[in-house]
């Protein structure tokens, strides 16, 4: 495995901290045991009934999920088909994909595995005191977040898409929670119909991205281009829509959210962007100064606009 404190160079005294974490963790919490937790099962094939039995769903939504490969995962399931623990059939919304179910037998070890991991976990936290066991459940579930917002995917997607649709859902709820008098994003389309807006956070004139974790979108945002009619000279962007699951919140995502978007409008062209906020939204209003953010004069007729920013791109 390499000597941690010869090659902290190859990433600093962090990067040694997270591989020794990393050797220490996975061999006490049995990871390298052929039978994971003694249930017969190597960890991946344990870790994927698990995912089943805690939210059933396809390959694809699996393969999401957990990030694995689909003939990695065709192996793994495979398995616990011949062993009778699963069920993959077709999935009533859409013959073309496969839905995985527990059967009778694979939900009884799912709850063999549950106790199996309870009282590993409980054994592990046993010898510590009860000052100690709050330190290391605050520390994990620091450790935890900041991992996960590590690895968050950003990616450019339709606006009019599924993932795209769920991502503004969440963020026009929780606009409309916690907005004074809620929010109203204003007439819908009807069904089947486009969204004007969307046309405009589409290339070539804008781009929408939406952060993953674990297959479900937990931040997004667009970029779009103004006009003169929107009182700018040209060459100006603005980011709209942009919103962050309030469990990721802390953990930095906003910020490298709003970075990506700074290099999307650069990309576009624009040589400033501007952005919109309202004021009951204090942690937006403080990230965008901390980023570099000026305030400047109303720019548009957004009637839940009260603070307006813009930043010059370099």
């Amino acid at each position: 495995m390499g000597d941690d404190e010869g090659r902290a160079g190859d990433g600093g005294a962090e990067v040694a901290v997270v591989r020794r974490f990393n050797r220490s963790y996975t061999q006490r919490v049995g990871a390298l045991e052929d039978s994971f937790l003694g249930t017969g099962m190597p960890l991946g094939t344990a870790r994927l009934l698990f995912e089943i039995g805690t939210e059933p769903g396809t390959t694809r939504d699996l393969r999401a999920r957990l990030g694995l490969d689909s003939g990695y995962l065709s192996r793994l399931l495979r398995r616990l088909e011949s062993d009778g623990l699963v069920a993959v059939v077709p999935d009533d919304d859409d013959r073309r994909r496969r839905r995985v179910d527990l059967t009778a037998a694979g939900r009884r070890a799912w709850d063999d595995l549950e106790r199996r991991s309870v009282d590993r976990a409980r054994d592990l936290v046993a010898p510590l005191t009860a000052r100690q066991r709050s330190r290391l459940a605050a520390a994990l579930a620091e450790a935890d977040l900041l991992v996960r917002a590590a690895t968050v995917t950003l990616e450019r997607v339709d606006p009019a898409s599924d993932l795209a649709r769920q991502a503004v859902a969440a963020y026009v709820a929780e606009l409309d929670e916690r907005f004074p008098g809620g929010f109203d994003p204003g007439p819908r389309p009807a069904a089947g119909e486009p969204d004007p807006e969307d046309a405009r956070l589409a290339p070539p004139s804008g781009a929408f991205v939406v952060a993953t974790s674990d297959g479900e979108p937990v931040a997004c945002g667009g970029v779009r281009g103004l006009s003169e009619g929107d009182g700018a000279a040209g060459g100006v962007g603005e980011i709209k829509r942009m919103w962050v699951h309030p469990g990721w919140r802390g953990a930095g995502l906003g910020s490298r959210l709003l970075r990506h978007l700074e290099g999307v409008s650069r990309d576009l062209g624009h040589r400033e962007v501007r952005l919109d906020t309202n004021g009951t939204l204090t942690e937006a209003v403080a990230m965008y100064e901390r980023a570099g953010y000026r305030r400047i004069a109303r720019y548009n007729d957004n009637p839940y606009a009260e603070h307006f920013f813009a930043k010059r791109l370099g």
